[in-house]
């Protein structure tokens, strides 16, 4: 058998932060909801069995926290930040797709969310 992907999901990460283009939203905070998906060049943990040949999900929920840490007004931009910090951290990683969500976005709806999803891919030229 040959491994033709490897991907390391890490989903429903639910953080507290203060994005948004209005002044209040930058204030008050909002929740937000992140699912993160990583493919990886290096597969050589699914044959050994090695910690050190694959990425740790720990170490990538921290890059989380510190990125959403840091307000923006953009979803947008958090999630370019988080996708450059991934692959300047992590050599093994190819592509790292973001989906961000505000949970309770200021438009009135009731339990509405709204985000976006980015998709970055390594480009070492």
């Amino acid at each position: 058998m040959q491994i033709k992907k490897y991907q390391i999901a890490i989903s429903d990460i639910h953080l507290y932060a203060y994005h948004g283009v209005m002044p209040q939203e930058q204030q008050v905070g909002a929740s937000y909801t992140i699912d993160i998906l990583l493919t990886l060049t290096d597969y050589s943990c699914v044959y050994s069995d090695d910690i050190t040949s694959t990425v740790s999900y720990a170490d990538v929920y921290d890059l989380l926290k510190q990125e959403m840490s840091k307000p923006s007004q953009l979803l947008e931009h958090v999630c370019w930040r988080i996708i450059r910090v991934i692959l300047d951290r992590f050599a093994c990683v190819d592509e790292v797709e973001v989906a961000l969500f505000k949970d309770t976005p200021p438009m009135g709806g009731d339990r509405l969310r709204a985000g976006v999803t980015i998709k970055g891919i390594r480009d070492d030229s």
